[in-house]
C-alpha cells in the first residue's frame, strides 16, 4: 500500500510539473508580428505569418510600426512580455549596423532580444537617371570624376542604412568623394532620380525594377553576390568592376527571456518554407532570396555582421550620431 501511494504521489507530481508546458503548447492566443521596415520586408513578414498560423494553429497578425529606421518597432517588442504573443520581423540593421553608428541606443541589441529564425535576404540596387545619362557603372564613375569637385551625390532610405553604407563603400573603393541625401521615403527618392533631381539613388533593388524596365531609370548594379532573376541584365558590383558585395538578412526576433522551447517551435514552424518553391517564387517577386537560419545560426550571423560593420564604419570614417 505504501509503495502504491508513493507511485501515485510521484505521478501526481510529474503531472503538476508537466502542466505549465502543456498549457504553453495549448496556448491559442493571437501572435502579433511587429514590422518596421518597408513594403518588401512587410510582404515577407506576411508570408511568415500565414505559415505560423497554419502550423501553430493560432491567429497571427502583422502590425506595421514604421518610423525611426525600425526603432519604433524594435522598442515595441523590447517592452513586450516574453510570452510569445508579440514578435518582431526585422532586418539585421538595428542589431548589426545601429550599434556602430549611434552613440547610445535605448535598447541592447543582444541582451534585449531573442533571435528566432532567419527568413530572407536582399541586396540593394545602384541606379542613375537622366542627370548623369550613364548606362553602366564605369560611365557613372567617369561622369562623377568629370564633374567639378568629383563628388558622387547619392540618395538612400536614410542615415545608417545598408544603402547608405553601400554608397560610402563605392566612394571608398572608387576613390570618390561622396555626398549623401537621406530620404524618409525611398519611393520619393526614386521619383527624384527619374526626374533628374538626384543623380544616383541606392535602395532595395525591388524599388527600381519597373522603372528600369520602362527606361525611366537605369539600374547599374546590385550589391549582392548574384544577379537578380527579376533583372538578369543588371550586373553585380563585382561584375561591374568594384570588389564589393553586401546584403541584409531578415528574420524573427522575440523579446529577452523568451522560452527556448517556444523559439524552437517557431523556428521549426518556419523551416518548411525554405523547402517550398512557392515561397522562393514569392520572395523572388520582391527581389529577395530565402535565408534559412536556426536561432543559434541567426544569432551568430548578427554577431558577425555587427563586427563587419564596426570595421566598415572605421574604414569610411563615419561619425557616430545621436539616435
Amino acid at each position: 500500500m505504501r509503495r502504491r501511494a508513493m507511485l501515485q504521489s510521484a505521478a501526481a507530481g510529474a503531472a503538476a510539473l508537466a502542466l505549465p508546458a502543456l498549457r504553453a503548447q495549448e496556448d491559442k492566443s493571437p501572435i502579433t508580428i511587429v514590422v518596421g521596415a518597408g513594403a518588401s520586408v512587410e510582404a515577407a513578414a506576411r508570408i511568415v505569418a500565414e505559415q505560423l498560423k497554419e502550423v501553430l494553429g493560432r491567429t497571427v497578425v502583422v502590425l506595421p510600426k514604421f518610423g525611426a529606421g525600425q526603432r519604433i518597432a524594435v522598442g515595441e517588442v523590447r517592452r513586450a512580455a516574453p510570452d510569445g504573443r508579440m514578435l518582431l520581423f526585422s532586418t539585421n540593421g538595428p542589431f548589426a549596423i545601429y550599434p556602430n553608428i549611434y552613440r547610445k541606443l535605448d535598447y541592447d541589441p543582444v541582451a534585449d532580444f531573442t533571435p528566432i529564425a532567419g527568413v530572407s535576404s536582399f541586396d540593394v540596387g545602384i541606379a542613375t537617371g537622366p542627370a548623369s545619362g550613364a548606362t553602366d557603372l564605369k560611365q557613372l564613375m567617369e561622369w562623377v570624376r568629370a564633374k567639378k569637385g568629383g563628388e558622387m551625390v547619392f540618395g538612400s532610405p536614410g542615415n545608417g542604412s545598408l544603402s547608405h553604407f553601400v554608397g560610402l563603400s563605392i566612394g571608398l573603393a572608387a576613390k570618390l568623394k561622396t555626398e549623401h541625401v537621406p530620404y524618409k521615403d525611398s519611393g520619393i527618392g526614386v521619383l527624384d532620380l527619374a526626374e533628374g533631381r538626384v543623380p544616383v539613388m541606392i535602395t532595395g533593388s525591388n524599388s527600381f525594377v519597373e522603372m528600369h524596365k520602362a527606361g525611366r531609370v537605369r539600374l547599374l548594379a546590385v550589391s549582392g553576390e548574384q544577379r537578380s532573376p527579376r533583372t538578369p541584365d543588371v550586373p553585380t558590383l563585382k561584375e561591374a568592376g568594384l570588389d564589393l558585395s553586401s546584403a541584409t538578412s531578415t528574420g524573427l526576433f522575440g523579446p529577452a527571456h523568451l522560452s527556448p522551447e517556444f523559439a524552437r517551435r517557431v523556428s521549426e514552424a518556419v523551416a518548411p518554407l525554405h523547402r517550398s518553391q512557392a515561397f522562393r517564387d514569392k520572395l523572388a517577386a520582391i527581389s529577395m532570396t530565402a535565408w534559412p537560419a536556426t536561432p543559434q545560426q541567426f544569432a551568430a550571423s548578427i554577431a558577425e555582421e555587427r563586427k563587419r560593420f564596426e570595421q566598415l564604419v572605421k574604414a569610411v570614417g563615419y561619425q557616430k550620431e545621436d539616435a
